[in-house]
This record gives C-alpha cells, structure tokens and sequence, in this order.
C-alpha cells in the first residue's frame, strides 16, 4: 500500500486596502528585495498574474502586465496636443516608464528627469528593466533632488511637465499643493502643458484628493481637464490625469494626423481613444464641478 505524503506549504498574497472594507489581493511567487530608504520603503515581488511589480510604503507602483496602460496615457495624450514639444520636465517616476515613452520621439530635444529618491531608479534598473530601459538615453538629465525645490527656479521653460507622482501622502504629498501648481504653470512656456497624477474618482478617500486636486489647477490655469483610463492594479481601476495648459485644448486642440504620422506603435492609446478619454461618466462630472 503506498503512503501518501501531505506537505503544508504557505501561500503568499500582497494586499491592498482600497477602503477599511474592501482590498485588493494578488498571490504572489515570492518576495524579491525590499529596503527602507531615508525617504519610503522599496519592495519587489514577482506574481503569478502581473509578473514582476515593486511597492513604495505598501502601494503598488508599477507591474509587468499593466504598465503600458499608465505610461500610454501620460506621455502620449500631451504629444498629440502638441507634436511640437521638444523640453521636457518629469517629476517622479522612478521606474522608469514615462521616461521610456518620451525617448520614443526623436524630436524632443531634453527631457529633465527629477527624483527624490535615487534608489528607486538604482532598483528599478535591476529588477524592473522592461520599464527603466531608456534611463540612459543622452536627452535625458537626471536630478535626484527633490522636485518641488527643483521647479521653484524654473520660469517660462518646458513645453510640458509629467508629474508622475504617488498618492499625496510621505514624498508625493507635496505635488499636490497650490504653491507647487503654481510653480509649474511658472514653469510653462506660452503653449506649456501640464499632466498630474490625479487620483480616482471611485472610492471617497481618493475622489477627496481628486477635488482638492482639480479645485487647486482650476485656480491657476486657463484650461483644466481631466481625462481616464483603466488601470486594473490601482484602486477600483478607475483612474486619472488631469490636463492643465495656459492655452491648448486637449480635444479642440488634438493634432490626430500629425501624431500619428510619427508612426509610434501603442498598446493603449489611439486617436479615437484619446477623445473619448475625456468624456467622462457623469458622477465624475459632478464631482469635478463640486471642486
């Protein structure tokens, strides 16, 4: 009679509160790194569905699987206001993405690359390379110092600002603030765009930082937008960018033919989605106008 042997063995999840209530949970193959700089904790894990991701102070930045779809929308929707952009400012986004996206287009002639913390990006060079591939790019120039110090200086010089920034809580709170806005449309030249990381308008806790967030651009800026997309790892999925400018529309300004003449192959974005990017549900309508 053979004897068969049960061995117990641990499962291993990464969980993410959204609310007190409801959490989001992926089973994960294990724990690559972890460390707790001066600035946040940094973690690493590789998962079964999104494949490698990392974590700052227990929130999932970036994954393998899903990606694209942020880094789509931050880059390209602002290129295909205005196909003429050629300086750019980045603030954040230490994996690397954004930077990638931007280096896709030959024209653009520099692309100041500022982070606080220096070893997300040392990190992300080694354990997520698909996203930090372009870091060494020549166009690119990198400040690790802290962003909101670096723009103060800054008067009537990008063509667009990618504030590529976590939640509005420990490093990111301050690129929430009035004064930093401000300090960015200072930084804009006459055409300049700005796009912030502008939480979800799902769940009260972020549609709270959302309102605080447009109500302060719409303060400050000639024209103020928002736009979405589906970012399946983020809270209820539901997210979006806000689109700031000292003129340019995003709708009534999109330069379809001309963005599409660089020839640059998406997974995301497209013409027709970036217009209806911008019609939003009508409880974000509402929200937005409450702010």
């Amino acid at each position: 009679m053979e004897e068969t042997i049960r061995r117990d063995f641990v499962e291993l999840w990464y969980s993410e509160k959204s609310t007190e209530t409801c959490k989001f949970s992926i089973k994960v193959k294990e724990q690559i790194y972890s460390e707790q700089t001066p600035f946040q904790k940094i973690a690493f894990f590789d998962s079964y569905d999104f494949g490698r991701f990392f974590t700052l102070d227990g929130l999932m930045m970036v994954n393998e699987k899903d990606e694209f779809i942020y880094h789509d929308m931050i880059v390209h929707v602002p290129l295909a206001v205005n196909p003429g952009i050629k300086k750019v400012l980045v603030i954040g986004g230490g994996d690397g993405g954004t930077v990638r996206e931007l280096t896709r287009y030959e024209h653009i002639e520099s692309i100041d690359f500022v982070e606080i913390d220096q070893r997300v990006v040392e990190l992300c060079r080694e354990y997520l390379p698909l996203t930090s591939s372009s870091f060494d790019d020549a166009r690119v120039n990198h400040n690790y110092v802290d962003g909101i110090k670096f723009i103060r200086e800054k008067k009537d010089e990008y063509d667009l600002i990618l504030v590529d920034s976590t939640d509005p809580i420990g490093p990111g709170e301050g690129l929430f603030t009035r004064e930093f806005y401000t300090d960015c449309y200072n930084a804009l030249n006459e055409n300049g765009i700005l796009i912030n990381q502008h939480e979800s308008p799902y769940f009260p806790n972020y549609a709270k930082e959302m309102k605080k967030a447009h109500a302060k651009l719409k303060s400050i800026f000639d024209v103020c937008e928002v736009y979405q997309f589906h970012m399946p790892t983020y809270a209820s999925g539901h997210w979006l960018f806000g689109f700031a400018s000292k003129g340019l529309h995003p709708t009534r300004d999109h330069k379809r033919e001309e963005w599409e003449a660089f020839g640059l192959k998406t997974k995301y974005y497209n013409s027709k989605l970036h217009q209806g990017a911008f019609a939003l549900p009508t409880y974000v309508i509402e929200q937005l106008e409450e702010a």
